[in-house]
């Protein structure tokens, strides 16, 4: 009876291997899930039915390494074992408990079912790391930073630049501690920082700002402008002021200026125009091209001639005019222009007065090195002499006048008199014309009444004297007549001879 129970008491506890021990049921391991580095975490493992008079073993392992002890508990009257360990970052993962009888062979080991535990470890020592190279380049690269931590796990991150969120573009590449940045510009520059957090139960947080990284996104040089402006010395010589300016790009910067292949000029400039002052000799032919360059590439300006040739006349001044539906003159465009120059100034007088860009019934307009138009309103304030005068705009020592023109509104609307004789000459012209043909109309129209009749008193007459013939004269004199009809006798018996001859010839028969 005795046996019995006992093998009863075994078997509420353990169960039977294949080779006939017994091994112990399974342990049951329960504690925290998750835990906050350097925390004590206390983790309990117990057998639900403990067998009688044997002492129980329970340890604390990780799961897949039985080599490195993390707690045990000898239990001797079925108390659970309690593990309080000082957690850190290796114990992450599964856990799992080994029950096993002390002073009992037969009694095989029972594992427990693992038991997952996650480990916070605060962050800190966040830092941003460029990993694409230097932090100043030029525009067009990738940026690529990276933010490190000396601790923390399970960290979210964010990226500030000038204290404000770099946001995800199609350009800007935001994936947890890293920031790419494609096709950079200067608008790419600043300050930038991450910040790394994360949290234990939602309770508390944990944060890492790491220091500021300036970046620097340098611009490109762009193509310079090229101009220039003549100016003449004291010592009559000539000299051109050339302009060279782009519009962008991070300083220094260095200017060259060529005359087609040869180096005239170079200078290293904190600001984006520099000039150059380039002797000249007049009609000498110049040909010119700015080149800027900030970085490895080399921007160019469009090739500039440059010609001086001094104004030389004559001036030549005409106008055209605008009319109303009346036919009423009420404006006037005067042009001037010189015969060569290819800086000229031009001047428009009135009076003797000089006219300034805009009046009160004119407007300049000044389109260099062609000519310059005076528009006019007709008015009797505009009435008087007008004439320009065309210069060098680099030498205004001497002027070229041209031919004076007055101007009246009364004048300008009074036909001249060739054109009145004209008109008035083609006028008459045509009424004599007119005249004419219906004279010579009418004298034709007379004679041919004349010539009718005068051919019908000859058609009466005629016909009068046809009544009066003596038709003794056509009576036909008998000897012809019969003769006549003699010949016409023989003709037809020549004719039925004939007949008859065709007649006897014999007649083909099929």
């Amino acid at each position: 009876m005795f046996p019995y129970l006992l093998v009863s008491v075994l078997l509420g506890s353990c169960y039977c291997s294949k080779e006939g021990s017994m091994t112990l049921g399974r342990p049951e391991l329960f504690g925290p899930s998750v835990a906050l580095l350097n925390d004590v975490g206390v983790f309990n493992c117990h057998l639900t039915i403990y067998p009688k008079n044997e002492t129980i073993l329970l340890e604390l392992f990780k799961e897949g390494n039985r080599n490195k002890l993390l707690g045990f508990y000898t239990s001797s009257d079925g108390q659970a074992a309690s593990f309080p360990i000082v957690i850190q970052t290796f114990h992450e993962g599964n856990l799992e408990c080994v029950a096993r009888a002390q002073n009992n062979s037969l009694l095989e080991p029972s594992v427990s079912y693992t038991h997952n535990l996650k480990v916070i470890e605060p962050v800190a020592g966040a830092k941003v790391n460029i990993q694409s190279g230097a932090s100043e380049f030029f525009e067009g690269r990738t940026l690529e930073l990276r933010c490190t931590l000396t601790a923390g796990n399970y960290v979210s991150y964010k990226w500030l630049v000038n204290g404000q969120p770099v946001l995800q573009s199609p350009r800007h590449n935001v994936a947890n501690d890293q920031l790419i940045i494609n096709r950079t510009t200067s608008a790419n520059s600043g300050l930038y920082m991450c910040v790394a957090t994360n949290s234990y139960n939602t309770t508390r947080g944990f944060t890492s700002n790491s220091s500021e990284v300036e970046i620097t996104v340098k611009d490109v040089v762009s193509n310079p402008d090229i101009s220039f402006n003549v100016m003449k010395k004291e010592s009559n010589d000539y000299f051109a002021v050339v302009t060279c300016q782009s519009t962008r790009g991070t300083l220094p910067i260095t200017f060259s200026l060529y005359n087609k292949t040869e180096l005239a000029f170079s200078m290293t400039a904190e600001e984006r125009k520099v000039k150059f002052k380039v002797p000249l000799v007049l009609d000498r032919h110049l040909t010119l091209q700015c080149q800027a360059n900030n970085s490895d590439e080399v921007a160019y300006s469009r090739w500039l001639p440059l010609q001086v040739v001094s104004v030389g006349g004559p001036v030549v001044m005409h106008y055209d005019f605008d009319i109303e539906q009346n036919y009423a003159v009420i404006g006037l465009r005067f042009y001037c222009k010189a015969t060569k120059g290819t800086h000229p100034r031009f001047q428009w007088f009135l009076n003797q007065t000089l006219l300034q860009d805009r009046g009160k019934f004119y407007y300049v307009v000044n389109q260099p090195p062609d000519q310059s138009i005076l528009l006019l309103s007709v008015g009797s304030s505009s009435a008087g002499t007008y004439y320009c005068e065309v210069a060098d705009i680099f030498d205004n020592t001497t002027a070229i006048s041209s031919n004076k023109q007055y101007i009246d509104k009364k004048e300008l609307n009074e036909l001249p008199i060739p054109v009145v004789a004209v008109v008035f000459g083609c006028f008459t012209f045509l009424v004599v014309l007119v005249s004419a043909c219906c004279f010579v109309g009418v004298l034709s129209r007379r004679r041919k009444s004349g010539e009718d009749s005068l051919v019908s008193q000859m058609m009466e007459t005629f016909s009068a004297n046809e009544d009066e013939l003596d038709m003794s004269e056509y009576t036909e004199d008998n000897d012809v007549v019969r003769s006549a009809r003699r010949d016409d006798l023989d003709w037809v018996s020549e004719t039925s001879a004939d007949d008859a001859l065709f007649m006897d010839e014999p007649t083909d028969e099929h």
